[in-house]
């Protein structure tokens, strides 16, 4: 998986505010591809390397049967200073990359496997991503 976007119009971001981050489109809160997905119950930020670990979670356990598509990037920058530097001087080096996520959006989506199979692994990659998640399934 891609860790941050390949072009950038500017390195560093501005914080976003609390009031843009519940503004959303209405697909983001349906499964559109696979059978199970993965939905945030909560908000929050996700870094790459939870998201990384809950990819790894749930291609370990599906093996080589089942489609994952994850339906969050990590666009955004963060920056932060050292503890130890004066206030001034700029803004801060790079730290890491990062994404919000709102209430209802699906996180990963997952196809061919059986019920029980499903539930299981996207029950145990909600764990290790630090909002609260829930799994949900799609009737035909």
């Amino acid at each position: 998986m891609k860790q941050y976007p390949s072009k950038l119009k500017y390195k560093k971001n501005h914080r976003i505010s609390v009031s843009n981050l519940y503004l959303s489109e209405q697909k983001e809160f349906f499964p559109s591809f696979g059978k199970f997905a993965l939905q945030a119950v909560e908000s929050g930020r996700l870094t790459f390397k939870q998201i990384e670990a809950c990819r790894k979670s749930v291609r370990r356990g599906v093996r080589k049967s089942g489609k994952i598509w994850l339906r969050v990037f990590t666009n955004i920058s963060v920056t932060k200073k050292s503890l130890g530097i004066r206030m001034g001087k700029g803004k801060g080096g790079h730290s890491f990359w990062t994404c919000f996520v709102r209430t209802g959006k699906i996180i990963c989506e997952l196809m061919g496997v059986s019920d029980i199979i499903g539930f299981r692994v996207l029950k145990s990659a909600g764990n290790k991503l630090p909002i609260k998640t829930t799994v949900v399934k799609i009737f035909y």
